[in-house]
């Protein structure tokens, strides 16, 4: 797929939503995602629901199980890791429901893949979308979709399927090609495709749970420096958190921190209330700075980020 956003879209393009079907979501769902359902909701008159969260923090796979009973929804779209924050949601649990419930079930693993060990059994998706760049570490503008043997065996197929997805076999019909190529579009960047593949084999060569394991250490140790720092309020919450840390320095915009620290050699990014409109108003927060360690890094850079953090939150923005 073009990026890991086309991919989700086409798997929710499968579905032949009508009025008052019911997509059922999370507080913590990718804000691309989220525009998504209210498109679908304005053109169509899909309702949305949005399961409620744990007190830690993350997805009450218990309050998607009660939605499930009272109101079946057409499908179950779920955010592994939001952009905003570390939260990991525990995606298996509502696969679990998902799957004794028979409804089917997406999963957008943009920020997991590349840092946690996925696997789609386990999940119990029968869609996975993600991207081949942030924890990847493949190239921009290339992304890719799982489909379940059980979603090809009922025929789902994208709303617009072209001549690699199918044959065109009488003047009024065609035929499904097997498999997830059904998915696919016949023009794609064949270079940005090799670079996923390498980027695949590179991470499968460190190990993503080594890797992964080693970012999630060094996270961690950001979190505890910045909870530390007077004018910082870190933002992570969840039972388990990722190799993302997000924080908001008091008085100032995530974007200004992000700049003032990219003119010192530090990459961060920002991440905005619009990106998260329902988790960031719960945490009150208009900005964060988003912190995304990787295993190539060491403790000493860490420390030199959060020490330019506690800084600029000192002297002020």
């Amino acid at each position: 797929m073009e990026n890991a956003t086309a991919a989700f879209a086409l798997a929710l393009s499968a579905f032949d939503f009508r009025r008052g079907d019911v997509i059922l979501t999370t507080r913590n769902d990718y804000v691309s995602n989220q525009i998504m359902y209210l498109s679908l909701a304005r053109r169509l008159g899909v309702e949305l629901l949005h399961a409620e969260d744990l007190p830690e923090g993350g997805v009450d796979a218990g309050s998607v199980r009660e939605i499930i009973g009272r109101r079946r929804p057409r499908l179950v779209a779920v955010t592994h890791v939001p952009t905003n924050s570390g939260l990991v949601q525990d995606v298996a649990a509502v696969g679990a429901v998902c799957r004794d419930a028979g409804v089917p079930y997406l999963v957008d693993g943009c920020q997991s893949v590349g840092q946690l060990p996925i696997d789609v059994q386990r999940i119990g998706c029968d869609f996975f979308s993600a991207t081949a760049r942030k924890f990847l570490r493949g190239p921009r503008g290339v992304g890719f979709l799982c489909v379940s043997d059980r979603m090809l065996a009922e025929g789902r197929q994208p709303l617009l399927v072209d001549m690699r997805g199918a044959d065109w076999k009488a003047a009024d019909d065609y035929t499904l090609v097997d498999g997830a190529q059904r998915f696919e579009n016949w023009e794609f960047a064949y270079a940005l495709h090799l670079g996923l593949g390498a980027a695949a084999r590179y991470a499968l060569d460190v190990g993503v749970e080594r890797g992964g394991g080693r970012a999630v250490q060094l996270a961690a140790y950001a979190r505890e420096g910045l909870a530390a720092v007077d004018g910082i309020r870190v933002l992570d919450r969840g039972a388990t958190l990722c190799a993302i840390v997000t924080a908001e320095v008091a008085g100032c915009d995530a974007r200004a921190v992000m700049a003032r620290l990219r003119e010192r050699g530090i990459n961060t990014s920002a991440s905005l209330r619009g990106y998260a409109l329902l988790d960031m108003d719960a945490k009150r927060a208009a900005s964060a700075v988003r912190i995304s360690p990787h295993y190539y890094n060491t403790t000493e850079e860490v420390d030199r980020a959060v020490e330019a953090v506690a800084e600029i939150a000192a002297g002020g923005c």
